[in-house]
């Protein structure tokens, strides 16, 4: 750079004091003064709060080996998370019967758990400033190992519930960090984003497997020992590869120098919720993760009870689970071929169709069927909608953004199945058909809303 350059001979250095009381012709030198005043205060504040800033972090050579861990862990991340969700599903009917309640009662389980990843994703914008990325997603997967702790005892009902919320704390900084550090790589992050959504269709697949089981056993708690297991090993994982540091740090340990713009003379909220985009996204994620966890959660009580299914009606659930797996890597080529934004359009009213086949044709298979296939149609659906905040959204609030767009979304996982276990209670569980097709319309009209995301916003 011109800083490191040598002085042509006869040159002397000018005198600072000099350049900032002489004026240039093109008037830019008061400017650069303020600029470099306004930098030196930013990295001072910086070294404050005890962050490296940008050039205090050393870029090493690009590691694809380091880089695949780094995913890896990632993934076992949002493994994690899809394992958790897609466990409640098959043990719901148990639940309801060993503590005697009904199906209002028991979708308070859903708002527990809403209300720990609501508070967890608020708090992930203060804790991520404060602890740095790879503090906070070990806290998280730490509050879920004590989750699963709690429930695998069988508690009695309000403990139980209680434990929901410390998983939905624990799952929120998770799925918050693991997304918003893949939503920052500069090199195939759009692909990168549906693998690591995939690892939570693995998840989310495999619990229903154990999970039906479980269910049929005098101890079905002790499924929520294998969630400690899987939780445990997640947490250590997540130490041995991130060691406690920021993401600029762990980016920077794969090549990939970070981009940092600094908020000056603001919070990061308030400059948050000044973005309409982010409130879109926000309520878009909140119905359409509450539609995927209705289907989820209260898809086995509606075979059952409607089409007659046995006790094994719960791997109904796992057919699911397991086409949202497919989807979100099957149609990685699709997204790029046709576009991101159309492919949802389509996506959603081919799940439209195949969702008034379960409620419209009395069949236990053919509806076992068309549930799997709506799996696979919205599985690609939530990566997408991260790939279009990190293009819509500024970048160094996306971490955050990203964190309030899961935390809303988690909203919709908790409102959707309580209204469904709420209607149910009235008029049966054949209510959740009509509830399912009328919440996917309203997701076609509000994905006709969201900005397109051709260009960033940094």
């Amino acid at each position: 750079s011109s800083v490191d350059a040598p002085l042509a001979p006869g040159r002397s250095v000018p005198s600072p004091t000099l350049a900032r009381s002489t004026p240039s012709v093109h008037g830019n030198n008061h400017a650069d003064d303020i600029e470099l005043s306004e930098a030196n205060a930013q990295s001072a504040q910086l070294r404050s709060r005890g962050q490296k800033s940008i050039s205090q972090v050393h870029v090493a050579r690009p590691s694809n080996f380091r880089a695949r861990i780094q995913f890896f862990a990632l993934c076992w991340t949002l493994f994690l998370l899809g394992w958790s969700d897609s466990s409640t599903g098959p043990l719901l009917p148990r639940i309801q019967s060993v503590y005697h309640v009904g199906f209002a009662v028991v979708s308070i389980t859903f708002i527990a758990n809403c209300i720990g990843f609501v508070i967890g994703s608020t708090a992930n914008i203060v804790l991520n400033d404060k602890l740095g990325f790879g503090k906070v997603i070990v806290l998280g997967s730490a509050a879920q190992m004590i989750a699963f702790s709690i429930q695998a005892s069988a508690p009695p009902f309000p403990s139980f519930v209680i434990a929901y919320t410390i998983n939905g704390f624990g799952a929120s900084l998770g799925d918050a960090q693991a997304n918003g550090f893949v939503a920052n790589y500069k090199d195939n992050a759009a692909t990168k984003m549906g693998i690591l959504h995939a690892a939570y269709g693995v998840g989310a697949l495999a619990a229903p497997l154990v999970a039906t089981q479980f269910a049929q056993l005098h101890r079905w708690s002790f499924h929520y020992l294998i969630s400690l297991a899987v939780a445990t090993l997640n947490t250590v994982l997540l130490v041995c590869v991130f060691k406690f540091q920021t993401q600029e740090e762990c980016l920077a340990q794969i090549g990939q120098a970070a981009e940092e713009k600094e908020l000056v003379g603001g919070s990061k909220y308030k400059e948050m919720f000044k973005l309409k985009a982010l409130h879109i996204l926000a309520f878009f994620t909140l119905v359409y993760v509450g539609v995927e966890v209705t289907i989820g959660g209260w898809i086995v009580t509606y075979m059952i009870h409607v089409r007659h299914g046995g006790p094994s009606s719960g791997y109904i659930s796992t057919g699911f689970f397991g086409g949202l797996t497919v989807g979100r890597v099957a149609f990685l080529w699709v997204n790029n071929k046709i576009g991101e934004r159309l492919a949802i359009f389509i996506y959603l009213f081919l799940a439209i169709g195949l969702e008034l086949v379960v409620w419209l044709v009395p069949s236990l298979i053919g509806g076992a069927v068309a549930v799997s296939l709506v799996g696979v149609l919205l599985g690609p659906i939530y990566p997408i909608v991260m790939n279009q905040s990190g293009r819509i959204l500024p970048r160094w609030l996306l971490t955050a953004c990203i964190g309030w767009i899961a935390g809303l979304g988690q909203t919709g996982s908790a409102a959707l199945p309580f209204m469904t276990g709420a209607l149910a209670s009235k008029t049966g569980i054949k209510s959740l058909q009509p509830l399912l097709v009328s919440m996917m319309v309203l997701l076609i009209g509000l994905w006709a809303w969201v900005p397109k995301g051709h260009q960033r916003q940094d």
